[in-house]
């Protein structure tokens, strides 16, 4: 499996989008649609976005009963993503209903990924306001073996947490983490963080990152940046 940089589109509009991916002449960055985007746009930017000949991770975290995650799996297949996700919390009936609704009738689908715990999330809130009592890492890691069991292809985790997952569930279970920022650059809303380079040595499969692209003054050279330190 080769290592990748997503670059998360986290835009308002289309045309902040295309303003922002136009800049990029000479590479097709691997992109991530969010909440954000896709509600402000629809299904029509992931279909323009996809025309333009760039890979797609549809985030928008599915987590209901299993049979209405079921039918908007397969809503989403349509849109021929290579990557959507869900909140592992949603059980391992959900994950399976969702993996049927996604495969097509040829045998193909997209990959799925599921939510082990967001990286704004900490500890003490998980424990305090979830009431879940289980150390942070313990849940992490039980959500991934639940999404493991349930034919998933990997998990959304913090990259410190990727090589404890990779431990649980195999190496050919793919770690996407988000929370990645360069060494000299600033933290924002995230609590469980690390560098692109810190991520390749615990063993992230794919990172994602944002507003250390996106807000650069060079994006391009930000995105080279990132894909230097872990792609190597």
């Amino acid at each position: 499996m080769g290592k990748d940089v997503i670059v998360a589109c986290d835009f308002s509009s289309a045309k902040a989008t295309f303003d922002f991916l136009d800049k990029f002449k000479d590479e097709k960055p691997f992109v991530k649609i969010g909440m954000e985007l896709f509600y402000a746009e629809g299904p029509s930017i992931v279909r323009e976005i996809k025309k333009r000949g760039h890979k797609i991770f549809l985030d928008l975290k599915l987590h209901d009963i299993p049979n209405t995650v079921k039918k908007s799996m397969a809503v989403l297949s349509n849109l021929d993503v290579d990557m959507t996700n869900l909140h592992a919390a949603g059980t391992i009936e959900m994950m399976k209903a969702a993996l049927e609704g996604l495969t097509r009738e040829d045998g193909t689908r997209p990959l799925l990924i599921a939510v082990t715990q967001l990286t704004s999330t900490s500890e003490e809130r998980m424990q305090n306001e979830l009431l879940i009592n289980a150390t942070i890492n313990d849940t992490i890691v039980k959500y991934a073996q639940n999404a493991n069991a349930a034919g998933l292809d990997g998990v959304v985790c913090s990259p410190l947490e990727a090589g404890m997952v990779k431990d649980a569930c195999g190496k050919s279970f793919m770690t996407v983490t988000p929370g990645v920022r360069f060494a000299d650059g600033d933290i924002g809303d995230q609590v469980r963080v690390t560098t692109p380079a810190k991520a390749k040595e615990i063993g992230s499969d794919y990172i994602v990152v944002g507003r250390p692209i996106t807000a650069a003054d060079n994006p391009v050279a930000a995105y080279r940046r990132c894909v230097e330190e872990f792609v190597g």
